[in-house]
């Protein structure tokens, strides 16, 4: 019994850091695509519109709490701009 209890204390403890790891990286991915953007990369209007979508979106879901939906298109928005995650 100690021990499930031991080991579901754990499990909550993880995700709950977890999370907050999420919760940190949003502002670094969105400061990174910035200055990304802000030197005029060489890629399509289409594949600048992506980013410029997806940065939007990212940033919504971040303020909604919805980290890891955020991380999803910031790490997309990354890849259109070859900046590895």
């Amino acid at each position: 019994m100690k021990m499930i209890v031991v080991s579901m204390l754990t499990a909550v403890f993880v995700t709950g850091f977890g999370a907050a790891a999420f919760a940190f990286s949003c502002p670094m991915d969105m400061k990174a695509i910035d200055a990304a953007l802000a030197k005029k990369p060489q890629i399509s209007a289409a594949q600048l519109d992506e980013v410029t979508k997806l940065r939007a979106s990212g940033e919504a879901h971040h303020k909604a709490g919805k980290h890891a939906e955020s991380v999803a298109d910031l790490h997309k928005a990354l890849g259109i701009l070859g900046i590895k995650k």
